[in-house]
Formats: structure tokens, C-alpha cells, sequence
């Protein structure tokens, strides 16, 4: 026999079996006690037997109700369990946000972020993973993060990228201290151990006659600076090359060259003596981008977060 008994009509059941008495049941059900008595004959209909004896001042379990009742109790106690814990585990979701990014992001741009929004969303625990670019894909892909962010230049499958700001490309150069450094067009006094960068801007032909160090060829912000160095002549797949942004800060510190990086980079070059100008000439802009998993609910704390991120940026980036 195929039974579709609902919880409804088992919480019905439950009621009048623990107090034997519909009025009262049905009160306890928030219900009217006609609405109660369906149920109970809907069950009994489903079941093909009587669950109760009624008499004018008694209702009692028959034989089949005694039996059904612990099977009933069991199966509504279960339920209410796990709902009660599915409950806690979506409120401590929405109040938890898994953030992936890229290291230098990571580092240097998102704890100004996340001290703005914990200030205003206090209730929001905010977990980061640093990872490169690839990672932060897969984590969101597979849904071990609900955002990702950084220079993503396609949408992997599967995932939606929606642009939160904008970056500029930049020259980084070793401050000239009038003892002979090797590249920023400025000089900046005081002691060499505090970073003292100037901000100004130069034209791409700037570059030339410069040690350049950067990105390897296949990072795709590399190809984008390598198509401008083309234009004035100094493509060169061979000069040196090294995974990070913050490695190339401090390589340029040491005198090992003059790098091309966003400006987003701008609060990690602080750390550092190192000169910062952006390019222009043309001046090349970057967009940078969040990703999600497509189709991924959005919570009211994804939306807060990306907001406080928006107003930040701009700020991070001059």
C-alpha cells in the first residue's frame, strides 16, 4: 500500500493520542477541532484501520494506533531535529562570507576592507583564502568560497565575473637618492630604510633605457603590459621574471630593475622605497573583478560586502 501520510496529519495523531481529548488537542494544535478530526480521518482513510476508540467522554488508542504511535513519534522528533539544525546551519551561512583572492590582494588591499565592513556588519564573520588566480577559481567553482576576486580577463565556466573597479597601469622604479640609483625620474631624502615613495606619472617611453623586470610572459596582466612595451619597442620575452608582485616591489627596492604592475599595488609599494608613477601616454586601465558561481544565491552580506569594496577601492588606487 502506498502511503503519502503528511506531517500535518502525524502531528494531528500525536496530539489527541498524548491528551485523548480532540477540544483540547485541537486547541493545543492551534486549530479547530473539525480541522483536527479530518486530519485524523485522512490518516485513518490512508492507513485502512481505526486509530482511536471515541466514546462520548474517552478517546483512546486501538491496537493499530499503540503501535503506530512510537514509529510517529520517532519519525516527527527526527524531522524537527534536523530541520532545527539545517535552521542553525543557514543562519551561521548568511552570517559567514568565504572570500578568495590573490595574494598581494589579499595582503594589501582587503584588511582596509574588511575593517570597514566588520565595523558595520559586526554580526558577519569574514573568512579569507589567498590563493592564485587559478585557485581562487577552482574554491569558488566548487563552491568552497562565495566570491573570488582579482583580474580575471574571461569567465571561467561556470562562473559569473562582474567588475567592482578600476586599476591603472604603473611604473615602479628604485628611488634615485642622488647616489647613482638606477631608475625613478625623483628623489626622495631621508633615511633609505622608510619607504618614501613619490606618485606621479610618466609617459610609456619613460621605460626605455630602463633594466625592466616582471611578470612571466603567460600571466595575463604580463600580456597586456607586454603589448604597450611592444608599441615603443622593448618586447623582450627574456628579461628577468618572477611569480608575484610583491617579489617584483622588493626586487625593484634592491636595484634589480623597474617593474609594470596595477595600482592596485600601490599600498604594497608603500612598504618599500620605491618610486611609483602611473603611465600615460597611453594611460591603461584594468578592470578588476569579482567572481561567483553562476546561479549562486547572493546573500544580503555578499551585497554589503561588495558595496563597502566598491567605495574602497577608488581610495586604494591613488
Amino acid at each position: 500500500m502506498l502511503m503519502n501520510l503528511s506531517t500535518r496529519q502525524m502531528r494531528a495523531f500525536l496530539h489527541v493520542a498524548r491528551i485523548g481529548n480532540f477540544t483540547r488537542a485541537a486547541e493545543q494544535a492551534h486549530i479547530t477541532q473539525a480541522g483536527l478530526s479530518i486530519l485524523v480521518r485522512e490518516m485513518e482513510k490512508q492507513l485502512g484501520c481505526r486509530l482511536f476508540d471515541r466514546t462520548t467522554r474517552v478517546v483512546s488508542l486501538t491496537p493499530e494506533g499503540r503501535r503506530l504511535l512510537p514509529v510517529v513519534e520517532r519519525l516527527v522528533t527526527d524531522l524537527d531535529d534536523v530541520a532545527a539544525e539545517l535552521g542553525a546551519a543557514g543562519e551561521a551561512a548568511r552570517r559567514t562570507l568565504r572570500i578568495a583572492a590573490t595574494p598581494l590582494v589579499s595582503s594589501h588591499l582587503l584588511p582596509r576592507v574588511f575593517n570597514s565592513f566588520h565595523a558595520a556588519h559586526p554580526q558577519v564573520s569574514l573568512r579569507l583564502f589567498d590563493a592564485d588566480l587559478r585557485d581562487v577559481e577552482a574554491m569558488v567553482a566548487a563552491g568552497d568560497a562565495d566570491m573570488g576576486l582579482g583580474f580575471f580577463f574571461k569567465a571561467a565556466p561556470g562562473l559569473q565575473r562582474t567588475p567592482v573597479g578600476r586599476f591603472h597601469l604603473m611604473r615602479v622604479a628604485p628611488v634615485d637618492d642622488g647616489n647613482g640609483g638606477n631608475g625613478g625620474n625623483g628623489g626622495n631624502d631621508g633615511d633609505a630604510s622608510r619607504a618614501t615613495p613619490a606618485f606621479g606619472q610618466a609617459p610609456w617611453s619613460a621605460l626605455r633605457g630602463d633594466e625592466l623586470i616582471g611578470l612571466p610572459p603567460g600571466n595575463p596582466i604580463q600580456k597586456v603590459i607586454d603589448q604597450h612595451l611592444g608599441a615603443i619597442g622593448l618586447a623582450d620575452a627574456q628579461r628577468p621574471a618572477f611569480n608575484f608582485f610583491g617579489t617584483l616591489i622588493s626586487m625593484v627596492e634592491a636595484g634589480f630593475g623597474t617593474a609594470v604592475m596595477p595600482t592596485f599595488a600601490l599600498a604594497a609599494c608603500r612598504r618599500h622605497r620605491v618610486r611609483t608613477d602611473v603611465l600615460t601616454k597611453p594611460k591603461v586601465g584594468l578592470d578588476f573583478y569579482r567572481i561567483a558561481k553562476r546561479g549562486a544565491h547572493e546573500t544580503e552580506a555578499m551585497q554589503a560586502f561588495v558595496a563597502t569594496l566598491e567605495k574602497a577601492l577608488p581610495a586604494l588606487s591613488r
